[in-house]
């Protein structure tokens, strides 16, 4: 190339690749939550995540400092899926309300079991979490419950779902062959010293789903009674 004064000009170097290209964090998340969802939180790391993704980790880190954020993202993504399950609902009552959203987070829970004991060791502050939060606790002070008693109502709520949803990870839901059985030892005990367990041995053991549901509509009637001055 010539310049405007005759001088030979040097071609322009070509520009060093940037990396491998950027992978959106949609898809980053999603892959790493297939991987929990496979193999448990334990076996995720941003090697891993990275082979998995035929990238290098350096493509991760453009998104995350590290694997604790990248975990706080997992389960923020999970509480997003609660919260659409919840708008299905269309909840006409407080009540209404507080099962659609523990039933749907419950459910989300149950796709995803081994994200669950991830919620236990720190308070979800992402955004689908925080907008969760918000609007629960929104919708119980409209109802007439003081900012107290809804802090503690909504606080309940979700330790009971997280409960229920980390022992269904850990225990799952019995075949009909384990209920059978167990229901069958219920039956064979001794009716002069367990005369109550033989009366019910027909219906135990309960389901854990059927449990959750029983023990959810108990919390909303207690609550409706604090809220009520009962």
């Amino acid at each position: 190339m010539i310049s405007a004064r005759g001088h030979a000009r040097p071609e322009p170097q070509a520009r060093r690749s940037s990396g491998r290209p950027a992978i959106p964090l949609d898809v980053i998340v999603d892959r790493a939550l297939q991987i929990v969802d496979e193999e448990g939180a334990d076996a995720l790391s941003m090697r891993v995540l990275a082979q998995r993704l035929d990238s290098g980790t350096a493509t991760l880190y453009r998104h995350f400092t590290g694997r604790a954020e990248l975990i706080a993202q997992i389960v923020d993504r999970v509480f997003g899926e609660a919260a659409l399950g919840a708008d299905e609902e269309a909840p006409t009552s407080w009540q209404q309300a507080c099962q659609a959203a523990a039933t749907a987070m419950f459910a989300a829970l149950n796709r995803h079991q081994k994200v669950a004991p991830l919620l236990a060791e720190q308070v979800p502050i992402g955004p689908n979490a925080m907008a969760l939060r918000e609007r629960c606790l929104a919708m119980l002070i409209d109802s007439g419950f003081p900012p107290p008693l809804a802090a503690r109502a909504y606080a309940t709520l979700a330790r009971y779902v997280l409960g229920f949803a980390i022992q269904f990870s850990t225990q799952g839901a019995a075949d009909g062959r384990d209920h059978t059985e167990q229901s069958a030892l219920f039956r064979n005990c001794d009716p002069s010293q367990f005369p109550a367990t033989v009366a019910v041995a027909d219906v135990l053991p309960v389901p854990l789903d059927e449990e959750f549901i029983f023990g959810l509509e108990l919390l909303i009637a207690g609550l409706s009674q604090l809220r009520d001055g009962g």
